[in-house]
């Protein structure tokens, strides 16, 4: 008693088990391809795939502890500064943002919005 007579993908006729599905890798691969593409986005994975390229963007700019970069350049690579982990407020009061080890502060200088770029330090974790 076969279960599937025909490849759930191209419609081929199936030969050999009886609960095969697709007639082969290549067919099922496509299928739940497809399939998956008909699914709404998740909102975990976009904001998860956002982080990780925010974090992968800091990294790339911030080769040496401490940088300052014009927003239109982060922003054409794709950050999105309202997607960060947690943030922390100096004695100053100015709220860095942080994308897990990496901090960034928008700053306007001459009316040029910029970032200023900073890897965790350990003074960081002490209360004020």
């Amino acid at each position: 008693m076969r279960l599937y007579k025909y490849c759930l993908n191209c419609d081929k006729a199936l030969k050999g088990r009886t609960d095969k599905k697709y007639c082969d890798p290549q067919c099922k691969s496509s299928h739940q391809y497809k399939r998956e593409k008909q699914q709404p986005a998740r909102f975990y994975n976009k904001v998860d795939n956002q982080l990780k390229l925010n974090r992968k963007i800091l990294k790339k700019y911030n080769k040496a502890g401490k940088a300052t970069v014009r927003s239109t350049i982060l922003i054409n690579e794709g950050f999105d500064s309202k997607f960060f982990t947690h943030y922390w407020k100096n004695k100053r009061g100015d709220i860095y943002l942080f994308v897990y080890e990496y901090r960034f502060l928008k700053r306007k200088e001459r009316e040029i919005k910029k970032y200023v770029l900073i890897q965790w330090q350990n003074y960081m974790s002490q209360k004020l």
